[in-house]
């Protein structure tokens, strides 16, 4: 079965009854390595074809639907039709006009990457190294009425599929060949993977994931000036799954279950911005974590969208709130964070603060949120939108109780029966740092079943990117620690690594403020986000970062170096607590991981087992 973008279910609101059935036609005809698309804007003018449909071995096809009835149809010529309607006479564009004009539009883009054109050696060298062609579909007209009414000699017979020909009884391969009879031109193609990424990388800018340009891959900032493309040598999109979840994304109430390093926060930043295009009430964006959310508002307002999306950590929207609202705050005191949700609540419940303020709201890292918060947040969404969208990995709650998972979303006021959707491919991590993540939290890990309204906990797989095996550091003692981590990023820093790309996760308070002294010693510039809040400046300077294991949740670096192994867990911690916060702060590395210990405890011990067994069976399998 092809693969929709976005899924029809999402679609059948704006499609037309012909499009519908199209739609299904083409999903169950055609098989599963064929990438269809529906009125998604295409290339740099964001033309929007009814669909396309690219294939590895056929090409790429660019198809116009109309559900124009023969007694509609007054006059036609190669320019336009003239059609009688409930407005009168009406003069629309010749479909295959518009069908062509776009896949020239499609060739002329692909065309200008060298990648996708026949090498200089070829006899077609310079031109495009896929077949591409342009139709129209009539589905309310048969192939007999459609020659009746004298349209063959407007559209070439070859170039239209009619209503009789896209019925369900008829044969996968009769519909398929009418598709392709459509291509002037055959040969022997065969399109690789990243190839077929270059096409959608050209084709859709906004699945672009620019590194470049920041964290969690969004694309470039908005207000970027024009400047002639550049196609990188090396390409990175969403999957073919990811872009189909983010475009699918609908005014209900929708939960993504995600690994670690899955794109949850990518398919949550390109929700903003289309909620941010579609809407007029503002859009609220959640998180538990400080840190996490100030790169948020930093990232999304970088891209043109700070007056329409608003980025909050919890406790902050809801001190926010009680001051808007002219609610008296909680006393000062050890409680006053605890104290702010159930201000907000009661003054929900009394009037006092006004219900359905958002267009939609969406929470990131959902998996530290209070039960209590839900039935909050559900009462702030608009019931003319009802859209709400909640990211959740349960193996990074390090902040919640396990008896968390046991209550049902639908006792939340979230409804989400059959609109829940699992990602389990790491994008983030090397297959190395991954592998090793996960033997050390193997039991944490462990997936088990639950009920559909359950939170399911998953085991993260890897998309296979290589790199180096995470590194175990025994020093001498304490101090040696941070003299080992200076070294290694002075090391680091020679080869070519930006300060930037270098984060420090450690456990404690105390240790960011002995790396912090000994990195000012070594004349080491360096940014500071703590349990306490960071500020956006973490990432607006160059410097190395050095944050908490708390802090770090939802972030990302290049390298990250974990000092203090051998004094987790602390004598009183839960060691099944402790070991998911490691985890955590693990998964943060996107190509290298370094841990230092300078003394001995279980978790050095399994990291080192881990690291072994890892290297044993990579390189069995070399």
């Amino acid at each position: 079965m092809a693969r929709l973008i976005p899924t029809r279910n999402s679609c059948l609101p704006r499609m037309t009854p012909g499009e519908r059935r199209f739609a299904e036609r083409l999903e169950d005809k055609l098989e599963d390595d064929y990438l269809l698309w529906y009125d998604v804007p295409l290339g740099p003018k964001q033309q929007r074809p009814d669909f396309v449909v690219l294939h590895p071995r056929r090409g790429l096809l660019v198809l116009e639907v109309k559900d124009w009835k023969e007694d509609t149809i007054r006059e036609a010529d190669r320019m336009q039709f003239a059609l009688l309607t409930a407005r009168g006479l009406v003069r629309e564009p010749n479909p295959l006009a518009k069908a062509r004009l776009y896949a020239q539009e499609v060739k002329q883009v692909l065309e200008r990457d060298p990648a996708l054109r026949h090498p200089d050696t070829s006899p077609h060298a310079g031109k495009l190294l896929m077949p591409w062609a342009h139709g129209v579909v009539f589905t309310n007209l048969t192939r007999k009425r459609f020659e009746a009414g004298g349209l063959g000699d407007i559209i070439p017979p070859h170039l239209a599929i009619c209503q009789d020909e896209m019925l369900d009884s008829v044969d996968a391969e009769a519909f398929q060949e009418r598709l392709w009879a459509m291509f002037p031109h055959v040969f022997p193609t065969a399109l690789t993977l990243p190839q077929i990424d270059r096409v959608r990388w050209h084709l859709f800018p906004e699945i672009r994931v620019e590194a470049g340009d920041g964290q969690f891959g969004l694309f470039g900032a908005t207000d970027a000036p024009a400047q002639p493309l550049e196609v990188p040598d090396l390409i990175k999109v969403m999957d073919a799954q990811q872009e189909q979840l983010a475009r699918s994304l609908g005014d209900e109430h929708r939960i993504i279950h995600g690994v670690a390093g899955s794109g949850k926060t990518m398919i949550l930043g390109f929700r903003a911005m289309h909620l941010a295009r579609a809407l007029s009430k503002p859009i609220l964006v959640l998180c538990f974590n400080r840190t996490l959310a100030a790169r948020l508002e930093q990232l999304l307002g970088e891209r043109g969208l700070a007056e329409q999306v608003q980025v909050y950590n919890f406790h902050r929207w809801c001190r926010m709130m009680l001051v808007a609202y002219h609610v008296p705050l909680p006393p000062d005191g050890a409680g006053f964070i605890d104290a702010l949700a159930p201000a907000v609540i009661d003054a929900v419940e009394r009037g006092r603060i006004p219900r359905f303020q958002y267009g939609a709201v969406l929470i990131d890292e959902g998996h530290d949120f209070e039960p209590d918060w839900y039935r909050l947040i559900v009462q702030m969404v608009d019931p003319s939108t009802n859209s709400l969208l909640v990211l959740y990995d349960d193996a990074q709650n390090i902040y919640g109780k396990a008896t968390r998972r046991k209550v049902s979303w639908k006792s939340l006021g979230v409804q989400a029966q059959g609109r829940t959707t699992i990602l389990k491919l790491n994008y983030r991590n090397t297959l190395e740092i991954l592998s090793v993540a996960r033997r050390f939290a193997a039991e944490l890990l462990a997936e088990r079943s639950d009920d559909d309204d359950g939170v399911p906990l998953l085991a993260p797989e890897s998309a296979g990117r290589r790199g180096a095996l995470p590194e175990l550091i025994r020093v001498a003692h304490a101090a040696a620690e941070a003299t080992a981590i200076v070294r290694r990023i002075v090391e680091e820093h020679a080869r070519g690594r930006p300060l930037r790309e270098i984060a420090v996760i450690h456990r404690h308070r105390w240790q960011g403020d002995a790396l912090h002294r000994a990195l000012e010693r070594a004349g080491l510039p360096c940014c500071v986000a703590d349990d306490r809040g960071g500020k956006d400046s973490l990432f607006r300077g160059d410097g190395v970062k050095l944050v908490t294991m708390h802090s770090s949740k939802g972030l990302e670096f290049p390298l990250v170096l974990i000092p203090g192994l051998g004094q987790l867990p602390a004598p009183d911690e839960d060691e099944a607590a402790a070991a998911r916060l490691l985890y955590v702060a693990m998964t943060r590395a996107t190509e290298r991981l370094v841990l230092v210990h300078h003394n001995d405890s279980v978790f050095s011990a399994r990291i080192r087992a881990s690291i072994n067994e890892v290297q044993a069976q990579l390189g069995a399998a070399a």
